[in-house]
């Protein structure tokens, strides 16, 4: 099954956006293998509303509350067939080139995952803007140090890739950045194909996602870097060095940005004091 493709959706009490997102996913020019929508223990009529769309492709995959994105999640990974496989959350939705675009992208880029850039839609304002800001062709685990710069909802990713970084974390710790823990994981392997379009409509709605669980940045960044050493020493001890030194420097390069900042900032202040107006004589 060459380019076959999975998609993977999990959800949690979605009955007013699941229909949309498997349908855009339905609507593909690159036509999926399957859909995987895994279901997080909805008490709504979620699986009502998917068991009545009528495509042998879509097929539910229940599970008890777990409150953790990563782990419905994991459960369609593994139910997967496809060579490839794309994440999708059940609030966002796909243009209908999506995969087509990142499948060309991957072939000239040489990559073995893709993701793109999408439209920012804020309830209930609609369409904002757009997410992320970021021009070149791939995104590098360098890059990925700096910022999370990867949109979930948007990647495509070899499944022979996502076995090795052994998905996603299912640490509660992480709820926030389970994501992108697992991208840091697949970026030691290859870069990341992206395409700057928006492919993706977000839904940008923190309080009704798990990100109404607020999680100071610099405290799920800590706990992201921590989980990846734990990884990289485990799993790829060999290569574990260059990585940490790559962290490391990073690192030191974060704090003299911030005071280069500081230092700025002071600077102006004190030109502000003892700036001397003129009288205008």
């Amino acid at each position: 099954m060459i380019d076959s493709v999975s998609i993977v959706i999990p959800t949690w009490n979605r009955a007013d956006s699941i229909e949309k997102a498997i349908t855009s996913a339905l609507d593909q020019t690159h036509a999926p293998l399957e859909i995987l929508v895994c279901d997080d223990g909805s008490t709504d009529r979620t699986e009502e509303i998917v068991r009545a769309i009528d495509d042998p492709r879509v097929k539910w995959l229940p599970g008890p509350r777990g409150g953790c994105p990563a782990i419905p999640r994991n459960r369609g990974i593994n139910a997967s067939r496809g060579e490839w496989l794309a994440f999708l959350d059940s609030d966002d939705s796909w243009l209908p080139n999506k995969l087509a675009e990142q499948f060309l992208a991957l072939k000239n880029g040489s990559c073995q995952a893709a993701c793109s850039n999408a439209f920012r839609n804020v309830p209930p304002e609609g369409i904002v803007g757009t997410l992320i800001e970021w021009n070149k062709p791939r995104i590098t685990f360098i890059t990925l140090l700096h910022d999370n710069k990867v949109i979930t909802s948007s990647v495509l990713v070899r499944r022979s890739l996502l076995e090795l970084s052994e998905g996603f974390p299912e640490d509660h710790a992480l709820k926030v950045g389970e994501d992108y823990s697992l991208w840091l994981r697949v970026a030691t392997q290859t870069d990341f194909a992206y395409v700057n379009a928006a492919l993706v409509e977000y839904r940008d709605d923190p309080v009704n996602s798990v990100r109404a669980e607020s999680v100071a940045e610099d405290l799920q960044r800590s706990r992201v870097l921590h989980n990846f050493r734990q990884w990289i020493f485990t799993k790829r001890p060999a290569v574990a060095p260059f990585y940490l030194c790559l962290i490391f420097w990073n690192a030191m390069a974060r704090k003299y940005r911030l005071l280069l900042q500081k230092l700025k900032r002071a600077a102006r202040y004190l030109k502000n004091c003892f700036v001397i107006k003129g009288d205008g004589t």
